[in-house]
């Protein structure tokens, strides 16, 4: 080769090289990190009076950029991880959350995040708690029904209704995940480990116990479980498993997207043996400090694999803390809705408020705090714009593009947000108000001694109107003193919720 042609030779191979480097650089890998009933207040960069180290969390949170004012849409599981899905509100379509055994809540043409990722080329998986529902019925055995069990007033499918070694329908691998791994739900059955649409140990045998947990109450529900099941071994095998999967992205041309739904710190509150004592919170403060340390191993195995640079982190949770959490202030002086009114299911801030977090080296800035209005909802229409994905007609209706904002922007792509647990209980944000469509914001018991404590009274008047940039806690109701404030947002909230109408997909 003459020098002309290898100096040409050269030229087209450094193109290339340019061409590449720019391709990566505009499709990072994106790794989504989501606790379950994790609260606002729990995160200790979040929260000085937090009782709970979260080292990881902190570093992660002064690498990039944390959202004070980002929101889930539901203040429960199923719901929230649909919106986040899809962007669109769950309360378009259902409230509650998929039971066990529960059917899948996706219609068969809706498009996913992972879907629309799938289509520009990336690798996808979900590894961790899914609760969006299976066709259970594909592996059901002909007249299989849940049978009464003996001194409870309760039922539960029997390991021998099923046929374990079909696969299971409808589930991740059906809409947009090229790779499945977890365990469903860990408090609901099969207690089993599930690769792709197949059960990977048969159950055999029925989960009825209900030992001591380190906080709250069992909250297993009976059903088939493999023996010898642990629940405090499943997050370990999860953060294992999901190391393990990053790590074999290495040397792969294409991009990734992992969906890591921890089943941490939901209840059953069990923490692995190595974390108990971790912190100054109980049972439930060692499982949000393990849930630290896996963020901890992702981190660490983005960093060794070499993908720090060019991958877009986002931890956030799923809904507020559980009713637990009004104890665990008198026991152990830790507020795990921070200065916030409300925890799970409830439309106060602290049921929806969560922790938001977003890392991506050279383009969000590091060790930043937003205070503007986001929702996990918009992560749909950001990364769309992100990966130039072409959202089509009926498809992440609610979702906003946040790219500016979360690139250093000051103002936010949206100011209103409707919040929602279950039907006919609406709250809806409008700048720095909110207004409660409702007496209250509550769903979870609220204790007396609480409201006593936190100056919180009755509400003498049909909804509640606050104005969060003056009363972050709810506590004073402008609702008599300001009308028309009232009357607007309760007609947005109106709008929104007709307007938004879109036929149901099948």
């Amino acid at each position: 080769m003459n020098s002309a042609l290898a100096l040409r030779f050269l030229a087209v191979v450094f193109s290339l090289s340019v061409a590449m480097t720019a391709f990566a650089q505009n499709t990072p890998n994106i790794v989504i990190l989501y606790a379950d009933d994790m609260g606002y207040g729990d995160l200790s960069a979040q929260n000085p009076e937090s009782r709970i180290p979260t080292p990881h969390l902190d570093q992660l949170a002064s690498e990039g950029t944390r959202f004070t004012d980002a929101h889930s849409s539901s203040g429960i599981c199923s719901p929230s991880r649909y919106a986040l899905l899809t962007g669109r509100y769950h309360w378009r379509k259902f409230h509650n959350i998929v039971n066990a055994f529960g059917p899948s809540v996706f219609g068969k043409d809706e498009l996913t995040l992972p879907e629309m990722l799938r289509r520009k080329g990336y690798d996808t998986a979900c590894i961790g708690k899914w609760h969006l529902g299976w066709n259970w019925d594909s592996i059901k055995r002909p007249g299989a029904k849940p049978k009464p069990i003996p001194g409870t007033s309760k039922t539960a499918f029997s390991h021998e209704d099923f046929d374990w070694a079909k696969p299971v329908s409808d589930g991740p691998l059906d809409h947009g995940f090229d790779f499945y791994f977890g365990d469903d739900v860990p408090n609901f059955p099969p207690y089993a480990w599930i690769e792709n649409d197949r059960i990977v140990t048969v159950p055999t045998a029925p989960l009825t116990e209900t030992p001591k947990t380190a906080e709250g109450n069992w909250e297993a529900r009976p059903g088939p479980m493999v023996a010898d099941w642990k629940l405090d071994a499943v997050m370990p095998r999860l953060t294992e498993k999901s190391v393990e999967w990053i790590r074999g992205r290495k040397g792969s041309s294409k991009p990734f997207f992992l969906y890591f739904p921890f089943t941490s710190p939901h209840a059953p509150i069990v923490p692995a043996k190595a974390f108990v004592g971790r912190s100054q919170a109980g049972g439930y403060g060692d499982f949000v400090a393990q849930t630290d340390w896996t963020v901890g191993e992702v981190l660490k195995a983005l960093h060794e694999s070499g993908f720090d640079e060019n991958t877009l982190v986002i931890f956030t949770s799923d809904n507020g803390p559980e009713r637990y959490a009004y104890d665990r202030i008198r026991n152990f002086q830790h507020r795990s809705m921070g200065p916030l009114r409300g925890l799970k299911r409830d439309i106060w801030e602290g049921g929806h408020r969560v922790p938001f977090l977003i890392r991506w080296p050279g383009v969000v800035p590091e060790n930043r705090v937003s205070d503007a209005l986001v929702s996990q909802i918009d992560l749909m229409a950001t990364i769309a714009k992100i990966t130039g994905s072409e959202l089509p007609p009926n498809s992440a209706n609610d979702s906003h593009n946040q790219l500016e904002l979360f690139q250093g922007g000051t103002l936010g792509a949206r100011d209103a947000l409707v919040h929602n647990t279950f039907k006919d209980h609406y709250a809806i944000r409008g700048g720095n108000w909110v207004f409660i469509d409702a007496e209250s914001g509550a769903v979870s018991r609220v204790p007396e001694w609480f409201d006593e404590a936190n100056g919180y009274g009755k509400n003498a008047f049909p909804g509640a109107l606050y104005d969060l940039s003056q009363d972050i806690a709810q506590r004073q109701n402008l609702y008599a003193r300001f009308p028309d404030k009232v009357r607007e947002l309760k007609e947005r909230l109106q709008r929104i919720r007709a307007e938004g109408e879109v036929r149901e997909l099948q």
